[in-house]
């Protein structure tokens, strides 16, 4: 490699670690904080709320790849172009196209991560995460273990503790079950202990006072006892069987039983196949998003006053790309004969910076020629 794609490929990897920090950082912590409210509200401690924080990363690292990675194109092409290197790299004798190799290889760079987490990472943690959640929501003792609040665990049943202790006692318990229309019944104990048995989660109270109210004739018993032990699984919603989604699968899985996954997930298969190529079509964006780039600054050549005119033109380009892409794929949902279609907005980025660099390098006619030429004409 020369030593000038060394140092503009260098150039472009520290801005582009640079810029998927800030963005997945600022990404993340959104998320997180979000999860924590939820996750720590339900009861679940730090270890869990790690492992799922964890789990999120991958698909907050996919989102903003693509940004930061065009966002670095264009800062460093600018600050080259306003210390005047690529007038003095230009004048040396190198071409457009001979300039734009080192780009190439850090969008390729790019593509390849990129795949990587869209065939493996993401979809393996996406999995990995709705399996969690589901052991989460039937778990008894993080619904239940939370001291100083009132808790609703299913319809017509409160629950209260004041304390846990760090050995799983819990002081002053107070439970409350109204699902019997003709008659509330209320507990009271001291100290309860939540224990497994054969028959599902049971909760033990020890020196504790039942009351009964009868609805009907507004009677009410109270009996004292020195343990009880109440089976709590009704509290538990049934275990639904989870279906799984399409997204949770690699991309060789979905190559290898295309027929099967498309069963167990109920999709059809024209979400199968925008779902299968858009995971190829979007590491292949990449490269043409970070070349497109390039090759809008470049044509700007040198200015005092910037190529901010060029950078707009640039982002312009890639938002409408991005609107074409949402299009090809409403047409492969609706036939998903037209997969050819997901590729069709990073062949086109890939045509226009083609087309960038041709008339940046003196090979197509420029605006001003062509008006010249019809003025002359005329």
């Amino acid at each position: 490699m020369a030593r000038f794609d060394r140092y503009l490929l260098s150039q472009l990897m520290v801005l582009f670690g640079f810029f998927a920090l800030v963005l997945v950082s600022i990404y993340w912590i959104n998320r997180a904080v979000s999860l924590f409210d939820r996750l720590i509200g339900d009861g679940q401690n730090a270890v869990v709320f790690a492992e799922f924080a964890a789990l999120t990363l991958p698909s907050v690292i996919l989102l903003v790849l693509p940004i930061a990675a065009f966002a670095a194109t264009l800062f460093v092409t600018n600050r080259l172009s306003a210390e005047s290197e690529l007038t003095v790299i230009q004048s040396t004798g190198f071409s457009p196209w001979r300039m734009a190799r080192p780009v190439l290889f850090f969008g390729i760079i790019v593509a390849l991560l990129m795949s990587a987490l869209t065939n493996f990472l993401v979809p393996t943690s996406l999995k990995q995460l709705k399996l969690r959640e589901s052991e989460i929501s039937s778990n008894i003792t993080a619904r239940l273990l939370t001291e100083g609040t009132f808790l609703h665990p299913t319809t017509g049943v409160t629950f209260y503790i004041r304390e846990i202790t760090d050995d799983g006692q819990m002081n002053d318990v107070f439970m409350s079950n109204r699902t019997n229309p003709a008659e509330s019944v209320t507990y009271t104990a001291q100290k309860a202990y939540l224990v497994r048995t054969d028959t599902g989660p049971s909760l033990v109270m020890v020196d504790g006072l039942t009351q009964r109210l009868e609805h009907a004739k507004g009677r009410l018993s109270t009996t004292h006892f020195a343990d009880l032990s109440y089976n709590i699984s009704g509290f538990l919603k049934k275990d639904r069987v989870v279906k799984p989604l399409i997204k949770h699968f690699t991309t060789g899985a979905l190559l290898a039983t295309p027929v099967h996954i498309q069963v167990q997930t109920g999709v059809s298969t024209g979400i199968f196949a925008e779902e299968l190529h858009a995971r190829f079509a979007q590491p292949l964006f990449a490269i043409a998003a970070v070349l497109l780039g390039f090759a809008t600054l470049l044509s700007g050549g040198f200015s005092r006053f910037g190529i901010w005119r060029q950078i707009m033109v640039a982002v312009i380009l890639l938002v409408l790309l991005k609107v074409l892409e949402g299009i090809m794929a409403e047409q492969v949902l609706r036939a998903p004969s037209r997969y050819i279609l997901l590729y069709v907005p990073s062949l086109s980025g890939l045509l226009i910076t083609a087309l960038l660099l041709a008339r940046t390098a003196g090979q197509l006619p420029s605006l001003k020629a062509m008006r010249r030429r019809k003025a002359a004409l005329a």
